[in-house]
C-alpha cells in the first residue's frame, strides 16, 4: 500500500512537471514567434518564425558535422583529416606508417612527386642535417641547429599555456621559437629555448610613448641570451598589406602591459612600418638594429611581383653584402593563423611554392646565397611540405599551424573569437584548463623531431645525404595530362648546370 501511494505521488509530480515544461515551451515559442515576426533584420525568421531559426543552427553545426562525418580524408580546407592525423600521431610519439596504400590522389594537377634514387645512400652514409650559421657579419652570429622551427605566433593571439608549452617543447626539440609581433612575455623565456624576436609594425614590446621603435628597449631585450635573432615583420601571409589584429576581448591587462597598449581595446597594427618608406630605409633600419643588438636581423614578407624586389638586391650590391639582411622569411599567401579579412586571406599574396623558387633565383643572381638565409613559411605542416620547400631553395622552414595541431588544435576555426575549445587561442580560463602544459610540451617536441626525421628520410630516398642537398630536379610536378615533369624544367635554378 505504501509503495502504491509513493508511485502514485511520483506520477502526479511527473505529470505536473511535464505540464509546466510544456507550458514553458509554449511560452518560449510564442515569445520567439512575436520576436521573429516583428524583427526586421532577418527575412527568413520574419517569414518563418521560430522554425527559421533552425537554418542558422544547422548552418553553424554543418561546419563541424562535415569535419567528422561527411568529408573524406583529403577533402577539407584549410587542412584535411589526413594532415591533421599525421601531426596528431607524430605529436603522440606514435608511428605514422600506413597500410594498404596511400589515400592521396597523385593525379591531381600540381601534386609534387619526389624522385627516388636508383641507388640511395646506405644507412651508415646518411648524415643528419648540419647546423647553419646566420649573420656572419654580426657581433653575435647565430648557429641554428634545426631546419624546422616554430613560426611567429604572438602571446595574445595564443594563450598563456600555449606559449608555455611551445617554449618548453622547442627547448626539448632543439628548435627556435618566433615570438610573433606581440612582444616577448615571461612565458616565451620559460622553456629556455632559442627565440627570434619579431618587431611588427606597431613595435609592440619595444615602442616608446609615441609608438616609435625604442632602441634602448630593444637593446635591453636583445641582451637576453635566449634572444638569438631579430625579425622585422613587413607582411604576413594571412593579410598582406594589413597590420596585425588582436580583438578587444583578448587584450587583458597583462597583454596590454607587454605590448604597451590599452586594456580592452582592439589592437590594430599599422598596415606597414611608418618609418620605412623605401628599400634604403629598410636596409638602414636593419643596420641600426643589428648595430644596437649585435645579433642577426632579417625581415618577413609576402611576395607579389618578384621584379618589385630587384631594386632591393641592386641596392645591396651598391652598399656591399654586409648591408644585406641576415635572413628573409617568405610567407606564402596561403599562410595565416589569426584574425584577417577574408579577401586578403583568400586572394592576396603569391603561394609559397611559386614565391620561393623565384626569390631564390633572385638571391642567387646577386651572389648572396651564403649571405642571406631563406626561411619558408606558409601552410607547411607535414614532412612532404617541408621537403619540397627545401628542394625549392629554403634554408629553413617554419610552421605555425602545424605546432598548433601538436598542441591539440581541432581546426574549430574560432581563433579570432576567444572561444577556442582547446585553450590554444583563448584567454578564457575555462577553456585554458584543457591545455596541460606538462603534456603538450612533449607533443610539441615529438612533432618537430618527427618532421625532421621524415624529411631526412625523403632526402635519403632521393639520393642525397641531408635535406638541404635536395634540388628542384628531385621533385616532379603532375601536369594536366596526368604526366609529371621535373620542377627544374618548370623554373630552372639561376645559372644551373645542364641536368
Amino acid at each position: 500500500m505504501l509503495f502504491s501511494n509513493w508511485a502514485g505521488w511520483a506520477l502526479e509530480v511527473l505529470a505536473f512537471a511535464l505540464l509546466i515544461a510544456i507550458g514553458i515551451a509554449i511560452l518560449i515559442a510564442v515569445t520567439l514567434f512575436i520576436i521573429d515576426k516583428t524583427q526586421t533584420q532577418d527575412a527568413i525568421r520574419r517569414n518563418y518564425p521560430v522554425i527559421g531559426r533552425f537554418r542558422h543552427l544547422f548552418s553553424t553545426l554543418g561546419e563541424f558535422f562535415r569535419q567528422y562525418f561527411f568529408a573524406m580524408d583529403r577533402e577539407e580546407l584549410p587542412f584535411n583529416r589526413a594532415q591533421r592525423d599525421w601531426v596528431k600521431h607524430a605529436a603522440a610519439g606514435h608511428s605514422n606508417t600506413v597500410a594498404f596504400g596511400s589515400t592521396r590522389n597523385i593525379s591531381v594537377v600540381g601534386t609534387p612527386i619526389f624522385v627516388n634514387a636508383a641507388f640511395p645512400p646506405l644507412d651508415d652514409q646518411f648524415a643528419s642535417t648540419e647546423p647553419m650559421l646566420i649573420g656572419p657579419h654580426c657581433r653575435q652570429p647565430y648557429t641554428a641547429q634545426s631546419i624546422f622551427n616554430i613560426s611567429g605566433m604572438s602571446y595574445g593571439a595564443l594563450s598563456k599555456p600555449a606559449v608555455r608549452a611551445l617554449s618548453r617543447g622547442a627547448k626539448l626539440a632543439g628548435i627556435w621559437m618566433n615570438t610573433g609581433e606581440g612582444g616577448v612575455s615571461p612565458y616565451h623565456f620559460e622553456g629556455g629555448c632559442d627565440l627570434v624576436f619579431q618587431i611588427g609594425t606597431a613595435k609592440y614590446g619595444v615602442r616608446d610613448h609615441d609608438g616609435n621603435l625604442s632602441y634602448e628597449k630593444l637593446k635591453e631585450l636583445a641582451d637576453h641570451p635566449q634572444v638569438k635573432m631579430i625579425e622585422l615583420k613587413l607582411a604576413q601571409g594571412a593579410k598582406p598589406g594589413k597590420g596585425g589584429i588582436l580583438p578587444a576581448a583578448k587584450v587583458t591587462p597583462e597583454i596590454a602591459e607587454i605590448r604597451g597598449i590599452r586594456v580592452g581595446e582592439a589592437s590594430i597594427s599599422p598596415n606597414r612600418h611608418p618609418d620605412i618608406d623605401d628599400w634604403g630605409d629598410l636596409l638602414d633600419m636593419i643596420d641600426h638594429i643589428r648595430e644596437a643588438t649585435g645579433k642577426p636581423v632579417g625581415f618577413k614578407t609576402v611576395i607579389g611581383n618578384i621584379e618589385a624586389w630587384r631594386p632591393l638586391f641592386e641596392l645591396i650590391a651598391q652598399r656591399g653584402e654586409a648591408s644585406a639582411p641576415d635572413f628573409i622569411t617568405l610567407d606564402g599567401g596561403e599562410g595565416g593563423t589569426g584574425a584577417a579579412p577574408m579577401p586578403l586571406m583568400d586572394l592576396v599574396g603569391m603561394p609559397i611554392r611559386e614565391a620561393l623558387p623565384v626569390f631564390n633565383n633572385l638571391r642567387d643572381e646577386f651572389g648572396l646565397k651564403e649571405r642571406i638565409r631563406l626561411v619558408a613559411s606558409g601552410k607547411m605542416v607535414n614532412p612532404g611540405d617541408v621537403a619540397l620547400a627545401l628542394a625549392l631553395g629554403a634554408d629553413f622552414v617554419t610552421s605555425a599551424r602545424g605546432f598548433m595541431f601538436s598542441l591539440g588544435c581541432i581546426q574549430a576555426l574560432k581563433c579570432n573569437r576567444n572561444t577556442c575549445p582547446t585553450g590554444i587561442t583563448t584567454h578564457n580560463p575555462r577553456f585554458q584548463k584543457g591545455l596541460v602544459v606538462e603534456d603538450k610540451d612533449k607533443k610539441v617536441a615529438h612533432y618537430a623531431k618527427s618532421v625532421i626525421k621524415e624529411v631526412e628520410t625523403i632526402a635519403h630516398s632521393v639520393g642525397v645525404a641531408e635535406p638541404r642537398l635536395m634540388r628542384r630536379r628531385h621533385v616532379r610536378i603532375v601536369q594536366a595530362d596526368g604526366t609529371s615533369i621535373p620542377f627544374n624544367r618548370i623554373l630552372p635554378s639561376f645559372n644551373a648546370p645542364p641536368e
